[in-house]
């Protein structure tokens, strides 16, 4: 797993991506994970990533992640979601 972590790190800083947008969709597509395992419950994905989850909400929020469809049974961010992996695959080809 490493590897893979090495690998798209160096993926992105050659496609450009700051630093910024790069820690954004960790973020998000950290987020998502947790919260697709546990279901949407913010209570239980907040306890998980040791947070509180007044601070999960307020996260979710900055990074305009909409909960509801999680809740709905989405159990992985579709593609459109990963702007950056699709701008380094772009970038790639």
């Amino acid at each position: 797993m490493k590897r893979e972590l090495d690998g798209l790190v160096t993926q992105m800083h050659s496609a450009g991506i700051s630093y910024a947008d790069a820690v954004r969709q960790f973020k998000r597509r950290y987020l998502l994970e947790v919260l697709a395992h546990h279901k949407g419950n913010q209570c239980k994905a907040a306890e998980e990533l040791g947070m509180h989850r007044n601070t999960l909400s307020r996260t979710l929020a900055e990074l305009d992640l909409d909960t509801a469809q999680i809740r709905n049974g989405m159990r992985r961010p579709v593609v459109s979601e990963r702007p950056i992996l699709h701008k380094i695959q772009s970038s790639l080809h």
